[in-house]
């Protein structure tokens, strides 16, 4: 169910790595659980955020939820097809990217999860 070319983190993001530069977004189970997405707010490109940090949020008509960046890095572009169309969180969460980054720390993909390694760590969140 869940791409394996991604990495996961335990608060629903995944990251998908393309050289020295990655994509992230929300999880199948974070859209799940929010609902219907009806805004998306991004940072302004050239933000820079340590592994951790919050850089937006995603309001469902159920709640407001911060979303986080896996991994340390630059802001290099925002998805703008989000501003007209947030919805898309919910109808392809995998391959609509909120934010691209220019990691800056490699290092931290290796504490996040294999998509299999999600998908056990859903199973035991669920239980």
């Amino acid at each position: 169910m869940y791409p394996s070319d991604c990495k996961y983190t335990r608060e629903h993001e995944w990251i998908r790595m393309n050289g020295g530069t990655a994509e992230i977004g929300i999880t199948e189970f974070a859209q799940k659980q929010l609902g219907d997405i009806v805004f998306v707010e991004v940072p302004a490109v050239g933000q820079a955020f340590e592994a951790g940090d919050p850089f937006g949020s995603v309001e469902s008509v159920k709640a407001v939820t911060e979303v986080y960046v896996p991994v340390g890095g630059k802001v290099i572009a925002v998805n703008e097809e989000l501003d007209s169309e947030p919805e898309l969180l919910n109808t392809e969460p995998h391959a609509a990217w909120v934010i691209k980054i220019e990691v800056s720390d490699k290092k931290a993909l290796e504490g996040l999860l294999s998509a299999e390694k999600y998908e056990e760590y859903l199973k035991s969140e669920t239980e």
